[in-house]
C-alpha cells in the first residue's frame, strides 16, 4: 500500500474518532424538572427510573448516581448537560467510576440486572454511605460494581458516546440543597465543542491537501 493509502485512511479515522468521542462535548445548560419516581424502591429510597421534563420535552426516565442528595417531586433546577467522559460531573474527572455507571445503567435497560440492586451498585461507585446500607449488602451490589469497573475499563471511549450527565447547578434548586445528579441516554450521540471541530477540522483540511499532492505527484 503506498503512502498516499496510508494518508488517506489516517485522514479517515480522525473523522471518525472526532465525531464519536463523547469526552469533548460541550456543556448544554438545561432546565429539569422532577416528576416523581416510576415506583421502584428499596432500602428505604427509590431507584431507577427517576422521570423528568428536560426543558419542556416529554417525560424522560434518568437514573440517580448522588445517593447522598435529595429532589422532591415538582422540584426545579438548571443542570450542565455533558458527555459521560466530560470530566464536569458532580463527582469530578473519575472516569473509570463514570464509565462504569453506564455500565450497570445499559445492564439495568436490557434487563440483565434489576433497577434496585442497579442503582445501589452505581450509587456505591461514588457515596460511601451507599455501601452501608443494608440492601446494598443483601442485593451483590458490590459484586455488579467490581464486574462494572472491570468491564468498562476494557471498553473504548467511544463505547460511551450516548450517555449524558446532566449536573446540577448549585443555587437554581427551587427547593432544599444542590439537588442529585442523573445519568441518561439518548440516540444521538453527543457531538464535540465547536472549538475542537474548527482546530481538528483544520488539521485535516491540511492533511487531506498533502493526500491531494501525493496523489497528483504519484
Amino acid at each position: 500500500m503506498n503512502q498516499g493509502r496510508w494518508t488517506l485512511i489516517i485522514l479517515v479515522t480522525l473523522i471518525v474518532v472526532l465525531f464519536a468521542g463523547s469526552a469533548l462535548a460541550n456543556s448544554t445548560t438545561v432546565n429539569m424538572t422532577f416528576i416523581g419516581p416510576g415506583g421502584n424502591n428499596a432500602g428505604g429510597v427509590y431507584t431507577y427510573p427517576y422521570n423528568f421534563s428536560i426543558s419542556g420535552g416529554t417525560l424522560t426516565p434518568l437514573i440517580c448516581d448522588a445517593y447522598d442528595n435529595e429532589v422532591i417531586g415538582g422540584e426545579t433546577w438548571k443542570a450542565a448537560a455533558n458527555g459521560l467522559l466530560s470530566g464536569k460531573g458532580l463527582f469530578g474527572a473519575n472516569q473509570l467510576d463514570y464509565k462504569a455507571a453506564a455500565v450497570i445503567y445499559q445492564s439495568i435497560l436490557n434487563g440483565t440486572v434489576s433497577p434496585n440492586a442497579g442503582n445501589f451498585a452505581i450509587w456505591a461507585l461514588f457515596s460511601p454511605n451507599a455501601k452501608g446500607n443494608s440492601f446494598f449488602q443483601s442485593s451483590g451490589a458490590g459484586a455488579i460494581d467490581q464486574w462494572a469497573i472491570g468491564y468498562a475499563a476494557k471498553l473504548p471511549n467511544t463505547a460511551f458516546a450516548h450517555y449524558v450527565v446532566y449536573t446540577p447547578i448549585a443555587g437554581t434548586q427551587s427547593w432544599g440543597g444542590t439537588p442529585q445528579e442523573y445519568i441518561g441516554y439518548r440516540q444521538t450521540a453527543v457531538v464535540p465543542e465547536p472549538g475542537t471541530l474548527t482546530l481538528l477540522g483544520t488539521g485535516l483540511i491540511g492533511l487531506a491537501g498533502m493526500v491531494r499532492k501525493r496523489f497528483a505527484q504519484a
